[in-house]
């Protein structure tokens, strides 16, 4: 029995849109950091980026549990000596309402070029609203 390869010319790149509206950051992410590897597909392979395009819209209507939205902290530092700075979930939330779900994908994809490739076929949008109506996404429902 032999092991099947996928090949880079044997991809097909479909479109999908999950709708975060009501449900937990986190499982949100998980699936979306899903379909941009290829997990879904059965045909997935390592070290091939044979993922698909992601459209997450209602990112800010996204929910969290406990006190997450006041305790939860992303840092990021400038690069000068002393300045890391810090923001909470919700303040994050209002000043940027589709980064908390970027970061949370983000982690979950690897951190090499594969990973690189697989997150700029994300869209995240705050709203209901996307404009890629004319790639004819499909919704996930799984």
């Amino acid at each position: 029995m032999r092991t099947y390869m996928a090949k880079a010319t044997d991809i097909k790149r479909n479109w999908y849109i999950i709708d975060a509206e009501g449900k937990p950051l986190g499982r949100v992410a998980a699936q979306a950091a899903a379909i941009l590897r290829g997990k879904h597909l059965p045909t997935y392979t390592p070290h091939v980026d044979c993922g698909d395009h992601v459209i997450v819209i209602n990112a800010a209507k996204a929910v969290v549990t406990g006190k997450k939205m006041t305790d939860k902290m992303y840092y990021h530092h400038t690069g000068w000596i002393g300045n890391l700075k810090e923001s909470s979930y919700g303040a994050m939330l209002e000043k940027h309402p589709t980064r908390p779900m970027t970061l949370a994908i983000k982690g979950m994809i690897p951190k090499n070029s594969l990973g690189a490739k697989a997150l700029t076929r994300l869209r995240v949008y705050a709203g209901a609203e996307h404009e890629h109506q004319a790639q004819n996404p499909v919704v996930w429902e799984r």
